[in-house]
Order: C-alpha cells, then structure tokens, then sequence
C-alpha cells in the first residue's frame, strides 16, 4: 500500500509540483523560523514583561479589537444598508465616497486628529471644549473611521445582490422595515460584514503607527519595542508567536461558527431590492448618517493635512523629498510586479500539478496577509541574519575575505517581505477571474496538443489582464502605506514615504508629516475607483 502510494507520487509529479511546494515553502519561511527559533527559549527581559507590560498589552489589545469592531460594524453596516436600499441625495457619489477612508494610512489619521483636537487645533478653536484623544478611546475611534470601509464594502456587495423577493415575502408576513433587516437581512449578511471585519482586526493588530504615537501599548509596539529598545530578538520572538496564535484562533474561530451554519439564497426569479423612497427630511436624516463616516475618515483628516502642507511646504518640498518619493514609488513598482507575478506562478503551478495533496496547502501561501508586518519581518531576518554570519564565516576561512551582509540591510530582503505579505491581495482578484472564465477555451487549445504555457499566453491572459491590473494596483498601493515592515527592513540609504511621516511626527514635527501624507493618499484613491467599478457591476 505504502509502495503504491510512493508510486503514485512519483508518477503525478511534474515541474509544476516542484515549483508550487517552492513557493509555498518560500512563503512559509518567516512563520516557520518564529516558530522554530521559540523553542530556544526567552530574552532575559521576558519574565519582567510577563509580569509588568504583558498584561497590558492583552488589555489594550482586546478593548481595541472589542471597541473597533462595535463602531466599524455599526459604522459600516448602517451607510452600506442606507445607500443600497433608500433614495437619498447624492446617492451614486456616496457609494464610492464612503469607501474613500481607506486610502488613508490609520496612522496619518491619528496624525491628522491629534492637531485637529490639539490646543491649536480647529476643533478648539470653534468650540472652546478640550478633547483629549491621545488614549486607547481615541485610538479605536481613528481605527474605526479609517477601516470601516472593509466591513462598508462587504456588506454592500452584499446588499446590492440581495433579491427583493425575501424582503417582499417578509412584509407579506407583517414584519415591518426594521424587523426584516434585523430579523432577515442582517443574519444573511453575517459571511459578508464577518469577513470584512476579519481583515478590520488584522489591520488594528497590525498597527504600530498609530498606537505608537498615541501612547497606547498593543503587542505590535511591544515586539518593536523588545527588538529595538531591549535588543532582545527573542522576546520579540515569543511576543509574535503569541499574537500569531491570538491570529490564527480568530480566522479558526470565524470558520467553525460559519462552517455550522447555513446560508443560501436562491436565484430564481432574482429581482433588485426597491429603493425606498421617503419623505424629504427623512431623506435628509438619512444622507446626515450616511455621511457621517466619510466626513470623519477623510474630509477632516484631509483637510487638517492641506492646512499643515500649506505652512510647510517651503520646508518639505524639496529635492530630498523629490529623491524619497520617487524611491517610494520604485519600491512599491517592483514589489506589484514581482508579487502579481509569483501570484500568477502560484494559481496556473497548482491547476497544473497534478498532485492533490499539494492542493491543500495552497492556501498557505496567502496566508502572508493575515500576519502583521513586524511579524514577517521578524520571521525574515533571523534566517537572513544566519544566512549571512555564516557567509561571512565561510568566507573568512576559506578565502581570507572580509565581506558585510549580503542580504541584511539591502531592497531585496524588502521587497521579498512586501511580495509574502500582499501575495493574498494580488492573488484573490487574479484567482477569482480564473474561475469565471470556465474550462471550455482552455480544453479547446489542449485538444489541438497545445502546452500549459502556450495556452496561458495566448488564450488565458487576455481574459484575466483586468484582474491582474487590479492586484498590481493594489499590491503598489499597500506597499506604498505600509509601516512597520518597512521600519524593521529597509535599508539604511533608501526612505519611503511612510517612514518619512512617521519620523516626522515622531520628532513632534507632526504639520511637516502632511506633504508625504498626502502623496501617498493620493496614490491611494486610484484603487478606490477601481473597487467600486468592480462592485457595482457585479
């Protein structure tokens, strides 16, 4: 039996299998290397953090998931439930609108509510009340208005395709408008805004920015705070594994309550959810809610940072920032292409293998997305940092030569960071275009004895180059936000414009953060357009 099953292997393995497990241990290896380099035990500083700091890095992290989650839901929900189903003002503006916020970095938004709400601010300034915001409350209402978004766009997609025929069936019942959202609209919703705030709690768990310069202590500003202050890679280690497991436990748990229960809705005789029509001031009442989420993720931020450009351009804007952007934009570039890439490699290498238990290890590949930066970038240095001593050590030896890192402290052990972290974001839109186009086409060319490669370039890429557009597009525009990775591996001669805002508020040089702020976004509401478009012709 054992025998048979070897055979089997080797005669199911081709090149596509070699290069798909490739891959997948290529992805794997930052996960791997914490796990493994755990077991060598703690920094010396970890019993007093067990004992002082821990618990409050549990405290502060769960009140910020627990807080968050309350005002993104209700924030997202309610805007998506209103523009899908009532005839308000500016309707068609708000829904793309609403998912503005999100090409605002959470931590530019801090930046921008600390000057808005500081004793110079506009806030002060109108209404002579003093807010202090610099705490955990203030942190999870910055996280909440730059990420209800994720939940906003979920449920929307949700709710446009939803059929009138349920709720028509439900008034018929006698349940009134209220009653059929909470009672029928909202329970079928649930794998729609659950799986929006899944990636809300990835990013609050993943900030470092924000909760850095709020003053707020999660495990993110922990690991940092153990790897660079303490000088303690261990403790650092053992922090990560920690938020891992907290990680994991969340998608394992979100799945189970899924997986148990059922949710269908058919698609005979689909029609489009009315639009209700009200009176003028509930119409009104109805935009003020609407709204509301926009104003506080991106107009006021927005224009505390055109306030702040405007003083201090003359100072910012000069050649040096010229030599950061450009940096920044050659960065994020050849990240989006490498990563769209390997992305391509990873679905076409898996629907070639032939093997089907390496079919269900493919996930694993996109799991990068779902682990903050600090982590990954922690998981890539120490088998980097190895890699290299151990070079130098051989080179020493054998050679007589003295050599520095080769890896360590260089733009490929970045972009290789990027490329982990974002394969899911350019792989789930190039997959999802894969599926839609069907076997037919791709059968067709087998028969008349073409390759797997001939039939990708000839017949398969023309159908999923819009999808493969749009992964680049959003690979280049996270790369461009992202903080923490970047703090941890960039190079000592390359800047981004990420760091650049954050040395800048973290020198409390806060209005001078405003300019790079603002390019990057910039650069990020592209992929806002782009998102709606897909939304709204699905």
């Amino acid at each position: 039996m054992k025998f048979s099953k070897l055979y089997n292997i080797k005669r199911d393995t081709n090149k596509w299998s070699i290069i798909l497990l490739t891959i997948v241990l290529f992805v794997s290896i930052p996960v791997l290397s914490i796990v493994i380099s755990a077991f060598d035990g703690p920094g010396e500083s970890w019993h007093h953090i067990l004992k002082t700091v821990l618990p409050a890095y549990l405290e502060n992290s769960f009140w910020l998931v627990v807080g968050t989650s309350i005002l993104t839901l209700l924030l997202g929900i309610s805007s998506a439930w209103i523009v899908s189903r009532y005839s308000i003002p500016f309707k068609k503006q708000l829904e793309w609108l609403l998912i503005l916020p999100l090409a605002i970095p959470s931590y530019i938004t801090a930046y921008s509510y600390a000057g808005f709400f500081d004793y110079g601010g506009f806030f002060l300034k109108i209404s002579a009340l003093k807010v202090d915001i610099m705490n955990i409350y203030g942190l999870v209402f910055v996280l909440s208005v730059s990420l209800y978004p994720y939940i906003y766009v979920a449920s929307r997609a949700f709710f446009v395709n939803q059929s009138n025929n349920i709720i028509e069936a439900s008034k018929l019942l006698g349940a009134s408008e209220r009653k059929t959202f909470f009672k029928l609209i909202l329970p079928l919703s649930r794998p729609a805004f659950v799986g929006g705030l899944i990636l809300v709690l990835m990013e609050v768990l993943n900030d470092y920015g924000a909760a850095k310069y709020f003053g707020v202590n999660t495990f993110t500003t922990g690991i940092f705070r153990a790897w660079f202050s303490l000088e303690e890679p261990e403790t650092a280690i053992y922090l990560s594994v920690i938020l891992l497991v907290c990680i994991l436990l969340f998608i394992l748990i979100e799945k189970r309550q899924r997986k148990n229960i059922g949710y269908s809705n058919s698609v005979k005789n689909h029609r489009e959810v009315n639009k209700i029509i009200t009176s003028k001031n509930q119409q009104y009442f109805l935009f003020l809610i609407a709204v509301l989420p926009f104003f506080l993720g991106f107009i006021i931020p927005v224009a505390q940072l055109f306030y702040w450009a405007f003083l201090t351009y003359k100072d910012v804007f000069d050649a040096s920032f010229l030599l950061i952007a450009f940096q920044s934009l050659g960065i994020s570039f050849l990240s989006a292409i490498l990563t769209v890439f390997c992305a391509l490699v990873f679905i076409f290498a898996s629907k070639w293998n032939r093997l089907s238990f390496l079919k269900s290890v493919e996930k694993i590949g996109v799991l990068g997305y779902a682990i903050p930066g600090a982590i990954i970038a922690i998981g890539i240095l120490i088998p980097s940092l190895a890699f290299d001593k151990a070079l130098i050590v051989f080179f020493r030896n054998v050679f007589d030569v003295k050599i520095g890192f080769i890896l360590n402290g260089t733009i490929i052990i970045l972009i290789y960071a990027f490329v982990i972290r974002y394969l899911a974001v350019a792989y789930s839109p190039i997959e999802a275009s894969s599926l839609k186009q069907g076997s037919s086409l791709v059968e067709a060319s087998k028969l008349l004895g073409k390759g797997n490669l001939f039939t990708f370039f000839k017949v398969e890429f023309a159908t999923i180059k819009p999808a493969i557009l749009s992964g680049c597009i959003l690979v280049f525009v996270d790369v461009m936000k992202e903080l923490p990775l970047t703090l941890i591996l960039k190079p000592y001669n390359i800047n981004t414009l990420a760091v650049k805002a954050y040395e800048y508020a973290s020198d409390e040089l806060i209005a001078e953060a405003a300019i790079p702020s603002l390019c990057i976004i910039f650069t990020g509401i592209l992929p806002i357009i782009f998102l709606n478009r897909l939304i709204s012709k699905s």
